[in-house]
Order: structure tokens, then C-alpha cells, then sequence
């Protein structure tokens, strides 16, 4: 297998780009993808390469979203771009009472095989309606499936998976990664969905995590390995459906857990991940789990109170420790 060093960006358009050359169905619907490529330049060049297939749309989410879903249902495979994942508020009603729940009201007559693409996360000082990590709603909304990688070589192949899938799928990326370089096949490949990946094997410590936060998780390991304490780190890439076995096989193996993620900690994934730990895996933990995530406040513009909002390696670090007390 050939490889070469790819961005999230670029690992995205190619995804694209192939998905586009290989089913005529694809397409891409949003605000300023055409003239502008995106508002992260992520779809430059599709536009030229595909004319007629990436549509510009007016700004208005609840638009956008039903344009996509009337197209799904029609036998189309939209790719839908929220430019921000913070503006599916504003199409809610599309999303968690449409696309969610279609195909099981119409007793499986009818698909919803669409992508909504949504850039989240914090740590751009772009404030409260620009920042937010909403990932816990979609997870929650029965229908929906939840995809969130960090690395190229996932985003790439979790990407061209969601576009063929037959459930709408929520794809959120983190704006901070969108640069983030690493290896990527020059070959086809898919990553099923649900299918979580240890990005660095530990006896010590399971940290649990996803997105930008497992780049937090390895700088807290390369510190905490000069101490002595290996972690082990799970990338779950999917979280609905979750990878479940690969949790309890990890925890099995270190039998102390961290859940980390840069959403809001009341109420995020990591509460549900511990809870079911709890239920399942309880005569395997030597030590109550803890949990990392972001303060129950709205995303400050100020770089400083957003740096203390926001959950960073040195959290990680010392959640490790408190496991290991």
C-alpha cells in the first residue's frame, strides 16, 4: 500500500472527488461552495471538475437541510455543507424530526442517504455561536448516524463510507484539524462505521476519546510515558453506532478509564460512555471513572477564557493521575 502525507482538507476533496467520479448521484449542497470553494476552501476545484453538481445555495439552513433531504429521498446522495455545526440549530426540525426519523415512519419504503458536513469545535476565539461541540444531540436523536475522526487516513474513509450508507449521517470535523497532516493510501479504502481504533496501545490508563481532543490525549501520553504510565488510547471515531466491544475490550486491559472530549462535560458522550461502563464493565474498574470535557459556560471570544473553558492535554494529564490515586 502506497502512502502519502495528506491534510484533513485534502483528504476530504479527494474522498469527494472519488465518490463523485464513481456514482452520478453524489452532489454537494451549500452556502459560497461555488465561488468560494467553502468557507475552508475545502471544496476547491470540485466545482469545476463537477459542473451542476455543487450547488450554491441562499443562506438558510432549514433550506439547505430540506433541499437535501428532498433530494435523498428522490434517490440522490447529497453531501450537505453547514459551513459551521453550530447553525444546525437553525434546522433542527429537518434533521431530528424529518431525516431521523423517515425511513422508520415509512416501515423502511423510503432511504435518507445523506451527509451533513459540519465544522465544530472551539479554540479560534470565533465566540459562543461559532465554537460549540453538539455532537451529545445527534447521538441522542434515535435514526441518526455520528461520525467525528481527527486523522486524515480516517476522515478520508469514513467519509467515502458515510456518503454510501443508507441512513443520514452527521460528519463533524474540527475546525482546528482541517490542516492536520498524516499518511493516506493512494488506494481505495473504506472504514466501516461503528468501528473505533487504538492509536496507541497502554496498560495503565484507557483514555477514551475522538476529534481534536485525541491529539490532547497523545501529547498528556508522550509527557506521562517519561513518567512511567503508559496510556492507552482509543480513537472512537464513530459515535453512533459506538464501538462498544472495543471499549470493553481496553478496559478490560488497563481496568481505569478517562472519557474525554472538548464538548460541554453536563450531559456530553462521555457521561453515557461512563454510565454504560458502569452498568457493564464494573468488576473490571479499579478506580472511578473520570470524565474531561469543556465547562458549562458559552464559548468566550477571549482567547485567554477560551483557553480555560476548553479541555487541553495538561486535563487529560491530570485526570490520568486522579485514576491512578
Amino acid at each position: 500500500m502506497s502512502l502519502r502525507e495528506l491534510t484533513n482538507t485534502e483528504a476530504m476533496a479527494e474522498a469527494l472527488e472519488e465518490e463523485m467520479l464513481r456514482d452520478p448521484t453524489v452532489f454537494i449542497v451549500g452556502e459560497d461552495i461555488v465561488a468560494h470553494g467553502g468557507i475552508f476552501g475545502q471544496f476547491k476545484g470540485l466545482p469545476e471538475k463537477f459542473q451542476g453538481r455543487v450547488i450554491d445555495t441562499p443562506i438558510s439552513e432549514s433550506c439547505i437541510l430540506g433541499a437535501g433531504l428532498g433530494a435523498a429521498l428522490t434517490g440522490m446522495r447529497p453531501f450537505v455543507d453547514m459551513h459551521f455545526a453550530d447553525f444546525l440549530t437553525t434546522a433542527m426540525d429537518e434533521v431530528a424530526n424529518q431525516a431521523a426519523k423517515i425511513r422508520y415512519m415509512f416501515g423502511g419504503q423510503v432511504k435518507v442517504p445523506m451527509v451533513i458536513w459540519a465544522p465544530d469545535g472551539a479554540g479560534l476565539s470565533a465566540a459562543a455561536h461559532h465554537s460549540q461541540s453538539l455532537e451529545a444531540w445527534f447521538v441522542h436523536t434515535p435514526g441518526l448516524k455520528v461520525v467525528s475522526p481527527c486523522m486524515p487516513y480516517d476522515v478520508k474513509g469514513l467519509i467515502k463510507t458515510a456518503i454510501r450508507d443508507e441512513d443520514p449521517v452527521l460528519f463533524f470535523m474540527h475546525k482546528k484539524i482541517f490542516g492536520r497532516k498524516g499518511p493516506v493510501p493512494q488506494e481505495e479504502y473504506l472504514i466501516p462505521l461503528g468501528s473505533a481504533d487504538i492509536k496507541r496501545q497502554g496498560r495503565d490508563v484507557t483514555v477514551i476519546t475522538y476529534s481534536i481532543t485525541l491529539l490532547h490525549a497523545m501529547e498528556a501520553a508522550q509527557e506521562l510515558a517519561r513518567e512511567g504510565v503508559e496510556l492507552e488510547i482509543l480513537d472512537l471515531r464513530t459515535l453512533w453506532p459506538i464501538d462498544w466491544e472495543a471499549i470493553a475490550r481496553s478496559v478490560s486491559k488497563t481496568h481505569r478509564v478517562v472519557v474525554a472530549h472538548e464538548a460541554c462535560i453536563t450531559g456530553g458522550l462521555g457521561a453515557e460512555i461512563a454510565a454504560r461502563i458502569q452498568e457493564e464493565l464494573f468488576d473490571e474498574l479499579d478506580a472511578p471513572i473520570v470524565r474531561v470535557g469543556a465547562k458549562r459556560v458559552p464559548h468566550p471570544f477571549s482567547p485567554p477564557l477560551e483557553k480555560f473553558v476548553i479541555p487541553g492535554p495538561h486535563s487529560i494529564l491530570e485526570a490520568a493521575k486522579e485514576v491512578l490515586t
